[in-house]
């Protein structure tokens, strides 16, 4: 096997997780990104269920797509009606894409539960479909819905299906695991007695397959698949989909390309992996999982001592690959697990060079343990601990001081809203500062009179969004008297990052955090203009 087709079914398959709904310019965005990546084959959707999709396949032709073709998705015709007055089917061919992609039951259950049809109608429906088609498109692919359980309960009449489909002229049959059940060893067995049918009966025909996650199992059967000699794996991007979601490509295209040697997309192009799998997150509106093999952001991420010390002497010692490759980076992480290669290393990410036998180094580790003692995390702050380690170093100019803060939260009665207000009073140099906000809660009053008492020295404080705010409480034992700890993301448009704080007092915690963010942007504020001068 030197190649495997990559079918992605992202805008379909994909959509129909749970929270997911593609906008048409979310899907010709999508499209556009994949075809830059080298997917052969993009599902577009199926036209004869939604205006939406009807209108993607419309407004797709005038993509200048250079790698993938657009596939359109549909059932089998209906039963007992001529497929000339099938409208699914006639809309299907509206849509004119270079292939078609029709599913049908290879399930007795299915036929006799959900179609409610004899079994030799459901066959006749499947290869009057394909044929037909065939008269209209250069490619069609039938889709084996419910293969592996189907063939469990009959394996005669699953085999008879993809013999149909075959005499039909499918141009690939794609065995499904729908409900992702199917464990590997039992799928290796299936496949290679499937295979052993074909060869038997002299039927010359390509697979594919379509894998679902609810085992967990999705990736590595369609690697399995690939080894037998399987040639198109159909998936989506971050493994989105319905229930567990489909076969992840974003870890099916680097296992092919770079373990098993097997040309998928150009190697060359693995580089764009990292920002389609964001790129798709960020359209679906989803955080992107961070614990994703190859693209998530702690697949290269280190946090122990001993793995940061070994991975800066050879990043083979603890990275299957290098991150690169993928589009991906390297994260050295801060914590109690720390040890001085992890600060050595993060302080040279801000153009700082120490030394394991810089005392300042052991006096930082220790710092560093002491407050994640009481609550500190910095694996999602890196920003404050950016201030933490210069201020440390004595290489920080904090810009402003706290002279002093209160928070007031009224409620006149049940009927109206509470609201909040907060004065602060900052120190800037020789110059004092004093203002007031009101806002629905205390730490959007707090960040308003701090954002008022700033913008007066920092014009560009005004750039600053607070984009996300978390709060964990810490010692939960401890009832009203544990810590919070809170986490705040901000953006200034360009730059994205995470401060965070801790005490007793929420409103404290936050004023930490808050405080930690608006130093970050004047810092690097500030470090733009040296360089410039």
């Amino acid at each position: 096997m030197s190649k495997v087709y990559i079918y992605d079914t992202s805008l379909r398959d994909g959509a129909q997780a749970k929270g997911i709904s593609f906008s048409l310019e979310d899907k010709i965005k999508i499209t556009k990104a994949l075809d830059d990546l080298g997917i052969h084959y993009i599902e577009g959707g199926w036209p004869g269920s939604n205006p939406k999709d009807l209108n993607y396949f419309k407004k797709v032709k005038s993509l200048n797509l250079r790698n993938a073709k657009i596939v359109a998705f549909s059932s089998t015709k209906r039963p007992y009606i001529k497929i000339e007055e099938d409208k699914n089917i006639q809309t299907l061919l509206e849509a004119e894409t270079e292939a078609i992609t029709i599913f049908g039951k290879s399930w007795d259950l299915h036929v006799k539960e959900a179609l409610k049809v004899p079994l030799e109608e459901n066959l006749e429906m499947i290869f009057q479909t394909i044929s037909y088609l065939k008269k209209h498109v250069n490619e069609v692919f039938f889709d084996a819905e419910h293969f592996f359980d189907g063939y469990k309960e009959n394996k005669e009449y699953a085999l008879k299906v993809l013999e149909t489909a075959f005499e039909a002229g499918a141009d690939c049959l794609v065995l499904a695991d729908t409900n992702g059940g199917t464990l590997w060893y039992e799928f290796e067995e299936i496949i290679k007695e499937v295979l052993e049918h074909f060869k038997k009966k002299n039927l010359k025909a390509n697979f594919g397959v379509h894998c679902h996650n609810d085992s967990d199992m999705a990736t590595v059967n369609s690697l399995i698949a690939v080894k037998h000699g399987f040639i198109q794996v159909q998936g989506t991007i971050n493994g989105i989909g319905e229930r567990c979601g489909n076969a992840n490509l974003c870890s099916i295209i680097p296992n092919l390309v770079l373990k098993m040697g097997i040309e998928a997309i150009p190697k060359e192009n693995l580089k764009k992996l990292y920002y389609v799998s964001r790129l798709v997150s960020e359209l679906s509106n989803q955080p992107h999982p961070p614990n994703l093999p190859y693209v998530g952001d702690r697949a290269f991420a280190h946090k122990a001592g001993v793995h940061v010390s070994a991975i800066l002497k050879n990043p083979r010692t603890y990275e299957h690959i290098d991150p690169s490759l993928v589009g991906n980076k390297r994260q050295i992480t801060v914590s109690e697990l720390s040890g001085k290669s992890n600060i050595i290393n993060k302080a040279k990410e801000f153009g700082i060079e120490l030394s394991k036998n810089d005392k300042k180094v052991k006096d930082i580790l220790e710092k560093i343990k002491n407050l994640e003692f009481y609550g500190y995390q910095f694996e999602g702050a890196e920003a404050s601990f950016e201030l933490l380690l210069k201020n440390e170093l004595g290489i920080l100019n904090k810009f402003f001081e706290l002279e002093g803060f209160r928070v007031i939260t009224e409620k006149r009665n049940e009927n109206e809203e509470s609201y909040s207000e907060a004065t602060v009073k900052i120190k800037v140099g020789d110059e004092f500062e004093h203002t007031a906000a009101e806002g629905k809660g205390p730490v959007e009053a707090l960040d308003k009179a701090l954002r008022k008492a700033l913008e007066k020295f920092f014009p560009y404080i005004k750039e600053v969004k607070l984009k996300d705010y978390k709060v964990r409480i810490l010692n939960e034992h401890l009832g009203t008297k544990a810590y919070p700890r809170v986490l705040i993301t901000s953006s200034d448009g360009k730059e994205t990052w995470g401060t965070v704080g801790v005490s007793p007092n929420i409103i404290e915690a936050s004023w930490i955090a808050l405080a930690d963010s608006f130093r970050y942007k004047i810092l690097k504020e500030e470090e733009k203009k040296k360089n410039k001068a």
